[in-house]
């Protein structure tokens, strides 16, 4: 399992919000059962098979495209950890038991 931090950034939009666009990217994610998934502000983490995160990664990168976008810049950050499994909660739980 892996877990997946993605953003998706349109460039050249008629305004400087980009909330229409993330939602559209969200709509993506909402039809992957396989996939869990949390919106950030900044960003969206994604958690499941890498190969099947990579798939879904790029429907989200073409969905701005769809949308008559010309240019989309997507950032990628891979956390893939085989040798233990590893989970955005669990992730979570460690640090905050250290503090």
């Amino acid at each position: 399992m892996a877990i997946v931090e993605v953003t998706v950034v349109p460039i050249g939009t008629s305004s400087p919000g980009l909330s229409n666009y993330v939602s559209g990217c969200l709509k993506v994610l909402e039809k992957e059962k396989e996939v869990k998934y949390q919106l950030t502000p900044m960003g969206t983490i994604l958690e499941g098979d890498l190969n099947h995160l990579l798939e879904v990664i790029k429907l989200m990168h073409e969905q701005p495209f769809n949308e008559g976008i010309g240019r989309v810049v997507t950032t990628v950050r891979i956390d893939d950890r085989r040798d233990k499994e590893i989970s955005m909660d669990s992730k979570v739980s460690s640090v905050k038991s250290k503090l």
